[in-house]
């Protein structure tokens, strides 16, 4: 198998930053409590085979026995970035680990986790906590059950580690909510990964195709069943998959073109409801009025007196 040697590049380029065995735990102020992310500690540790593990020189909290396991009471990403080995929960059982692949540490959780004695392993990490982290870390975007994302080193993610050690290490002022920032970003892309079809699965010009179809035609009708027809693709498959990627279907994403055509042109002209009707593609003027009011929640003529105030966020989640 041909080396990776991008990763290897930057696998090495973090352990340059770091040199040797290395793991740092923060305390906080209530500023950084306030701005609802923290980074809770960091760490990179190289295991031989046949070694001893955990390593030592984590505080108490941190420390576990294969035996016993462990609870923690952060998050943790966790990168096995050399080696092999196995990882267990409480929600998820035993899960084995191959180089490459991350895995999710959820607070009050049941765990353990160790490299294989005869590969040992290369681990690096991050904890964070707080009120922004227990939002974008809920069950809709990931599930204990399902901890392990697999050929998670890419990139994208080891430049993300080394920018959060390179803060951690140097500290400079506000190194705090940078890092946590940068943390997000990353929670990001693990979900990305972990959430990714392969391109044999999904076609994503297909995809691309019809939402610069819709756009053309947002004064029109579009016919997705033809449309699917003329490019080789069931309908079902397409409407599936332009659901997965842009989660929602494909006649409510269009839908919501035409309405937010319309947002732009109450807001920004003195055009008639009849005549916006018109050129966003609806024979009705009373069905666009009921639809937009479903949509927004407001009518016309309210949204006009806002001047188009009203931001994208009240619009309502109603399937067409």
């Amino acid at each position: 198998m041909a080396k990776n040697t991008g990763i290897d590049k930057k696998i090495a380029q973090i352990d340059n930053v770091l040199r040797s065995e290395f793991n740092k735990y923060f305390v906080h102020s209530e500023m950084d409590h306030k701005w609802g992310m923290m980074i809770s500690d960091v760490g990179h540790s190289s295991v031989p085979p046949n070694s001893d593990y955990p390593t030592k020189g984590h505080p108490i909290s941190h420390m576990f026995s294969w035996d016993r396991g462990r609870i923690l009471n952060e998050y943790q990403i966790v990168l096995i970035t050399q080696g092999a080995g196995t990882f267990e929960s409480e929600s998820s059982g035993d899960i084995k680990l191959n180089r490459g692949d991350g895995f999710i540490i959820f607070p009050g959780e049941w765990h353990r986790y160790k490299p294989m004695l005869n590969t040992g392993w290369t681990e690096i990490w991050v904890g964070f906590h707080g009120k922004i982290a227990d939002i974008i870390m809920k069950d809709y975007f990931f599930q204990k059950s399902n901890p392990v994302i697999p050929n998670c080193s890419k990139m994208l993610v080891m430049n993300l580690f080394t920018s959060i050690f390179q803060l951690m290490i140097d500290e400079p002022y506000g190194y705090q909510k940078a890092a946590s920032s940068i943390c997000m970003q990353l929670v990001a892309e693990i979900h990305n990964i972990q959430n990714r079809k392969s391109s044999a699965e999904v076609d994503n010009s297909i995809i691309s195709k019809a939402k610069y179809v819709m756009q053309k035609r947002i004064d029109k009708t579009f016919d997705l069943e033809l449309f699917c027809n003329s490019n080789g693709i069931s309908y079902s498959k397409f409407r599936s998959d332009f659901k997965y990627q842009t989660g929602l279907a494909p006649m409510q994403y269009y839908i919501l073109l035409k309405i937010e055509k319309a947002k732009y042109l109450i807001s920004n002209t003195d055009l008639r409801a009849k005549e916006i009707a018109f050129l966003t593609g609806f024979n009705s003027e009373h069905y666009f009025c009921r639809l937009f009011k479903k949509k927004t929640g407001y009518s016309t003529k309210a949204f006009k007196l806002n001047k188009g105030l009203i931001n994208s966020s009240n619009l309502r989640d109603n399937n067409i």
